[in-house]
């Protein structure tokens, strides 16, 4: 029961996924096919699904997560649902692109369709570091979301990944094009550091980058083990590294990276207040971050493996391994 064997086996089922045309969506609908469930998608926009999804085996529902109708259809006859819906960074609130909305209410709204629907599992996108006390929105309104969850009544299953890649995964585009120095800042890798109050010393934050395929192969593995109900697991890759580290691996790896660029950081308190005055007159998407993200990368992304390891037989691939093989692909 790990990544390398293909996972548990289990029966087949009727699973709804949302936020299936995402990077980690399109994974986990590639996992459920591939064992032989049979998929529901949430879609908002049919040509973006055929592109996103090619011929993978999947019926897709069209609308929204705000839409009860279609998130009814979606639910209606599913053992399960993956619940995968998320954003990093938030758009205009105007439009309703905000974490609160895309986390919490989002969730209450599919958690209600599956519980009318008698699902018996629920499998759910939270991050490592989701917690109530924190300057991160992004982390507040996880927590508030995994809240909602715990509290729900269903057969629920809670992930927090540490940062995830592949070679479709917005990190790795962006990361690949700052090794080339085609991105800005263009002339160093940039990384977000914290200081030491007492000693006036910068750290870099530690992350444990994990492989797409490896969270979707275990969130499609506790679908059908019982011992997982009602636990939060929190996944990363088998390794730990900073993020200069992290930086220095992508250059080594990636073809036509620059070889002189060299990781440099960057206050993340400042780089968060920056962007917060760049929102407030109106800039704040001119720049590559939004206020969390620093927030966020300023922090430890690591832990430990031990719970899913026993339950789900988790076995995360090496990062270096996985990079050497789809490097020519980014």
């Amino acid at each position: 029961m790990n990544s390398d064997t293909g996972g548990v086996e289990s029966e087949r089922l009727t699973i709804a996924v949302t936020g299936a045309t995402g990077f980690v969506g399109r994974a986990v609908v590639r996992a459920l096919a591939e064992r032989g469930h049979s998929v529901r998608t949430l879609v908002r926009d049919m040509d973006k699904a055929r592109d996103a999804l090619g011929d993978l085996d999947y019926t897709p529902v069209k609308g929204d997560i705000f839409n009860a109708d279609a998130v009814g259809r979606l639910c209606d006859g599913c053992n399960g649902v993956i619940h995968l819906i998320g954003i990093r960074r938030e758009g205009p609130a105007r439009k309703g692109v905000t974490f609160r909305r895309m986390h919490v209410e989002a969730t209450g709204r599919i958690l209600e369709a599956a519980k009318q629907a008698g699902a018996r599992r629920y499998i759910h996108m939270s991050a490592l570091g989701a917690r109530p006390l924190t300057r991160s929105r992004y982390h507040q309104t996880k927590y508030e979301a995994e809240q909602l969850v715990r509290s729900s009544g269903l057969g629920w299953t809670i992930f927090q990944p540490s940062i995830i890649h592949g070679p479709d995964g917005e990190f790795m585009q962006m990361a690949a094009g700052w090794v080339r120095g085609e991105e800005q800042p263009k002339y160093f890798l940039p990384y977000f550091f914290t200081v030491d109050p007492d000693t006036g010393e910068t750290r870099a934050g530690r992350v444990q980058i994990v492989s797409v395929e490896d969270v979707a192969g275990v969130f499609v593995d506790a679908l059908s083990v019982d011992e997982a109900i009602g636990e939060v697991y929190p996944i990363g890759g088998p390794e730990a590294m900073d993020w200069p580290s992290l930086l220095t691996t992508i250059r080594d790896h990636v073809p036509g990276a620059n070889p002189k660029l060299k990781p440099r950081g960057i206050s993340g308190d400042f780089a968060s207040y920056m962007a917060q005055a760049a929102g407030i007159v109106g800039l704040g998407q001119l720049l590559p971050f939004g206020p969390d993200e620093p927030l966020m990368a300023m922090e430890d992304s690591t832990c430990s493996l031990a719970r899913a390891e026993a339950h789900l037989g988790y076995r995360p691939r090496e990062f270096v391994e996985e990079l050497s093989g789809y490097a020519r692909r980014i």
